[in-house]
């Protein structure tokens, strides 16, 4: 088989796939009588060849596809004019909390929030099938710890975590993680959402021992005092997620299968 003809045969498993294909199907097109670099060398020349139109191929987490440019994106909604499905601001914090620091705790998610993570919040996410739980901490009750899926970075257009916009806090919200949220920050969004989702309640400093608790600690501030926790977003939905510890180490990208 010559090369235009592999071409074609890649061009047409991947126009007609529902989802991306990764190396090792687009290899078996072929029966495996193509090593995985000459199917790269030719997914490469058909990328070029797509250059200039409407449609590109991208590599993604989970393997090749053909999809539209982001440029066209507003003419395409006006097939689709429904409105896609809304997340509360609070589903999106955790959400960023899991991506920027994963692996993650629902603990260390209430550390940064200062808010109780509802079970229906986590539930969420993970229906849509953007995290999972990838194993647990060795720490008393051994808690679940949370990371992002190749799913998650499908739907942002990723190939690994490392291309994830940066989050500069006053800065313009990355149109990659725009995508993602649309007008999913719209504060009435929350009352939409079940209770169990909406009603967050502030996270419980560690018990103290009565020794420790100091004869103020018993007085009720009043409700003027109490300072609402920081969001991680601005007010005008720009995210705004403290950067990584720059001692800790960098984000790994997903393994591609081969």
């Amino acid at each position: 088989m010559n090369t235009q003809d592999a071409k074609r045969v890649l061009e047409t498993a991947l126009i007609c796939a529902s989802q991306p294909l990764t190396l090792r199907e687009l290899r078996s097109l072929f029966a495996d009588e193509l090593g995985a670099d000459t199917v790269r060398s030719l997914l490469d020349e058909l990328s070029r060849d797509w250059e200039g139109k409407g449609v590109e191929l991208v590599v993604l987490a989970s393997g090749w596809r053909f999809q539209s440019r982001p440029e066209l994106r507003e003419y395409l909604d006006r097939l689709h004019p429904e409105k896609p499905p809304r997340y509360s601001r609070a589903v999106l914090e955790t959400l960023a909390i899991i991506a920027y620091r994963q692996p993650v705790t629902r603990g260390d998610i209430e550390d940064i929030r200062g808010v109780v993570v509802a079970s229906q919040i986590v539930k969420q996410l993970e229906d849509r099938g953007w995290i999972e739980a990838i194993g647990h901490r060795e720490t008393p009750g051994r808690p679940a710890l949370y990371a992002t899926t190749k799913s998650f970075l499908d739907d942002l257009g990723l190939a690994s975590l490392e291309q994830l916009p940066a989050l500069d806090i006053g800065g313009e919200a990355p149109p990659a993680f725009e995508a993602l949220q649309g007008q999913l920050l719209d504060n009435s969004e929350d009352a939409e959402l079940p209770a169990e989702a909406s009603a967050e309640t502030p996270a419980e400093p560690p018990a103290q021992t009565p020794a420790e608790v100091p004869a103020e600690a018993h007085q009720v501030p009043p409700a003027e005092e109490i300072v609402p926790s920081l969001s991680l977003f601005g007010d005008d939905g720009t995210p705004a997620l403290p950067n990584p510890d720059p001692n800790g180490p960098p984000p790994q990208p997903q393994p591609e299968s081969a």
